[in-house]
């Protein structure tokens, strides 16, 4: 089936019986058109889907209604930053674009350098690999590589979020505790293998430094580390994994060892995606604000956009959500055989 051809301007004007002049006076909002006409114009548009073109209506206007969600991929993390930055931009005239610049360093640069200027009057940037806020455009990054700089940053509290969970695996009994840590560029993956570290050494348990991996939160590598840890002659009694999507394939891995979690192996993520509460059993993880974090980061931009005066760094809490993949260890502990 071929694609419906675009509706054009002069489509426009021949169902209404006007000029295209006369359309085009009223998709720019210019005067010197009847109320009844702009009325009626309006009425064509919405039933014909015309949809003028963005670039070139931002060239001709030297401005644009438009606002950038750039993000290095879409997964649970971005999906509900978007979902709170859609709601700061409720009601502020802007439209919204969502945008996936790939994984490589620089991506945000060679995004703002296509669509800054354009098709979009600012950005919220996802975990941005460079900072740097001489940008074409206003921006504003959430939870940035290298952390708060000059650029107008959102993040949260990782170092509290990650001693709140390595503190409850200890009051339950646990001293084997792994840790599946991120992305080592990233500087919450640093805060959060530091809260590890430190809650480890306040407790007087010993790091074991074969329980520290790097999963860099891919769920794939996250598989292979649990394999890894759970045919230790020792194996962990837990895991505390720096996000949730490699905690849940974590707990896959176990079950797949015929592992009971938490009565064999209690897991612990970070995050709180919608997918930490579907997992079975529930996971037990650190809630970042994502929602309120791309909210908040869309509140940043449209205040720097109109000039306003405000903070330019937002550090959010954290918190646990305790659920039923943590329990006390096992009263015996032996290598998981290989399935």
């Amino acid at each position: 089936m071929e694609p419906a051809p675009r509706v054009k301007m002069a489509d426009v004007a021949a169902k209404a019986g006007v000029s295209v002049a006369t359309v085009s006076k009223v998709v720019n909002g210019r005067y010197g058109v009847a109320k009844d006409t702009v009325e009626l114009v309006q009425g064509v548009i919405n039933d014909m889907g015309y949809e003028s073109n963005l670039i070139a209506a931002s060239l001709r206007s030297h401005t644009s209604n438009v606002l950038g969600i750039l993000v290095p991929d879409f997964e649970p993390f971005s999906a509900e930053l978007l979902k709170g930055a859609a709601l700061g931009a409720r009601g502020s005239g802007y439209e919204l674009l969502s945008h996936s610049g790939g994984d490589q360093h620089g991506w945000e640069r060679r995004s703002l350098s296509r669509l800054g200027g354009t098709l979009i009057a600012g950005a919220v940037l996802v975990t941005p690999t460079v900072l740097d806020a001489r940008t074409i455009v206003p921006a504003v990054a959430v939870d940035p590589h290298f952390g708060p700089s000059s650029m107008p940053t959102i993040d949260a509290d990782s170092y509290s979020g990650a001693k709140q969970a390595t503190e409850h695996l200890i009051s339950l009994g646990h001293r084997r505790i792994a840790f599946l840590g991120g992305r080592s560029e990233l500087d919450s993956a640093h805060l959060r293998e530091a809260g590890y570290r430190d809650s480890m050494e306040e407790a007087g348990v010993p790091v074991d430094p074969s329980l520290v991996r790097e999963s860099r939160y891919a769920p794939d590598r996250a598989a292979e580390i649990t394999r890894d840890l759970l045919e230790l002659p020792d194996r962990p009694t837990a895991i505390f994994a720096a996000n949730d999507v490699t905690a849940i394939r974590a707990m896959e891995v176990a079950h797949e060892y015929g592992l009971s979690v938490p009565e064999d192996v209690s897991v612990v993520g970070f995050d709180d995606i919608p997918e930490a509460s579907l997992a079975v059993p529930q996971l037990t993880t650190v809630r970042q604000p994502m929602q309120a974090m791309g909210r908040a980061a869309m509140e940043m931009l449209l205040d720097i956009i109109n000039g306003v005066e405000r903070e330019t760094h937002v550090r959010m809490s954290t918190e646990l959500v305790v659920r039923g993949s943590t329990a006390p260890p096992p009263a015996t502990v032996r290598p998981a055989s290989i399935p």
